[in-house]
């Protein structure tokens, strides 16, 4: 029990397997390609300033993330001299933050950029940002047309912006078939040798994400983004695991907090959708749909007590859920229950609790990283 934590529920973050995971990363792209390391969404649940001081360690000195707080937030850390992408278009009454922590913007506006090196000149200082092109994905960024090309013309002449470089990205290369990606590359490639023909200076073209890394080396051009292949966690399940070795670097743990004995025929929780088939023993602990225990998992769910698989017992609550552990040797109040991660011979994956409850491991751990306190190990 972790009393540190005010709470008797945890995300534990394994340091030692993040240094893993990157080192990996690193051998994998090569000396030759710089790493950006993407920490938005509070490092995907593991907390972005304790996983940017892991990748500092490494070497990276370069982080994105998706909001201006997330960059403050590194900012206001000691990240003071690293670059720090945000991945969303700033609108222009926000730009001031931009100015004041010299942030690494990502536009496809000429209006917007124009109103980023208007603040910057009157600070006297220059931002440097990144062109953002739509090659597929249908989010942010300019389309590959004439227009384009002389609207990011006009963008190369401000005073105090400058372009650092060329931003896109995949939306289908974590699928094991490659074509539309290979579109896509065809479509940044296309957007650049343009630029390029208009003397438009590119010091850097990004592309690839995570599963680029992994299976798209084409893809790697001067900067790659990895994101949850940082945390231990494979984009998706047709990707080629062999590729790249990875050790998931969160697990979730609760205490029993309440232990008693039930009579068969008995409901647990909400909506009565679990009854007891025999006079039962169950434990409560403090972890609900609010920690990101996701409530479809009340159904198929199951937690580790003891080096035994142990199933939800009920509708998981915000705060608490309810285990069956009539069969679990030993079991006493305050015993230590993994609801994601190894316990003897048994494990509960990211992937496993996405897979019963139809969603994918990056919203399973950005789930639990929200309310539930961080412990780090090593």
């Amino acid at each position: 029990m972790y009393k540190d934590a005010l709470r008797a529920a945890w995300a534990e973050i394994n340091i030692t397997n993040l240094d893993f995971n990157i080192k990996q990363i690193k051998e994998k792209v090569g000396s030759g390609v710089k790493i950006t390391g993407v920490v938005k969404a509070d490092a995907y649940g593991h907390g972005s300033v304790r996983v940017a001081t892991v990748l500092r360690a490494n070497g990276i000195e370069s982080f994105a993330v998706a909001t201006l707080s997330e960059a403050v937030r590194l900012r206001k850390a000691g990240f003071l001299l690293e670059e720090i992408m945000v991945l969303s278009p700033i609108p222009e009454p926000y730009i001031d933050t931009i100015i004041e922590h010299r942030l690494s913007p990502v536009v496809c506006d000429y209006k917007n950029a124009e109103a980023i090196s208007k603040a910057a000149a009157a600070a006297g200082i220059i931002i440097k940002g990144y062109i953002a092109v739509d090659t597929g994905m249908g989010r942010i960024g300019y389309s590959d047309d004439v227009t384009s090309v002389e609207d990011v013309k006009m963008i190369a002449g401000l005073s105090n912006f400058k372009i650092n470089g060329l931003f896109s990205h995949f939306a289908t290369a974590d699928a094991a078939d490659k074509t539309y990606a290979t579109v896509q590359e065809q479509r940044y490639m296309s957007f650049y040798k343009q630029l390029l023909k208009e003397g438009i200076d590119i010091p850097l073209r990004t592309l690839g994400n995570s599963a680029a890394v992994m299976e798209i080396n084409s893809a790697y051009y001067d900067m790659v983004r990895p994101g949850v292949i940082l945390y231990g966690l494979y984009p998706s399940d047709e990707v080629d695991r062999s590729q790249l070795a990875l050790r998931p670097a969160m697990s979730i743990k609760a205490n029993i907090i309440h232990l008693k004995k039930v009579p068969a025929g008995n409901s647990i929780s909400y909506g009565r959708k679990f009854t007891t088939q025999r006079d039962s023993l169950i434990a409560t602990i403090p972890v609900g749909y609010a920690d990101g225990l996701p409530r479809p998992y009340s159904a198929k769910g199951k937690v580790i007590v003891n080096g035994v698989y142990a199933p939800i017992a009920g509708t998981i609550c915000m705060d608490m859920c309810m285990i069956d552990v009539t069969h679990v040797p030993y079991v006493r109040l305050g015993d230590e229950v993994t609801i994601m991660g190894k316990d003897g011979i048994y494990e509960i994956t990211a992937d496993d609790i996405a897979r019963e409850t139809g969603t994918i491991n990056y919203e399973v751990v950005c789930g639990f990283g929200q309310r539930l306190p961080k412990v780090y190990v090593y």
